[in-house]
């Protein structure tokens, strides 16, 4: 076994294998890429979109799903950009702060956007 390998995160496996910039576990079938783990256990979160895509404050984001607003008959279409987004630790997973055209500032969760 090669030292340098990490075990896998999520069972503790020590079967991993690297495959490309991914390190693989064949018992549970995680992917990681190592920096990002090495980023959260500092203390940095990585917030990632709908396809896994890493954000970052200022990206633009593309809604892939249509969403509803309480108060909005029309709700948020899906292809909507967003610009200029803010990472934070919002709550009931919301942690995109934003502002939307014809709607005004809210928050979004990661996983309706995807990075354009």
């Amino acid at each position: 076994m090669n030292e340098t390998i990490p075990p896998c995160p999520q069972c503790a496996g020590e079967y991993t294998y690297e495959m490309n910039d991914l390190v693989v576990c064949p018992e549970c079938g995680h992917e990681w890429v190592p920096a990002e783990e090495a980023a959260e256990t500092e203390g940095k979160r990585v917030i990632k979109d709908a396809v896994g895509n890493v954000l970052n404050d200022g990206d633009t984001v593309t809604v892939v799903k249509a969403l509803k607003v309480k108060g909005n008959p029309s709700g948020i279409k899906a292809g909507t950009k967003v610009r200029n987004i803010r990472l934070v630790d919002g709550v009931d997973g919301h942690d995109i702060d934003c502002r939307i055209d014809g709607f005004g500032a809210m928050q979004l969760k990661s996983s309706v956007v995807k990075k354009a």
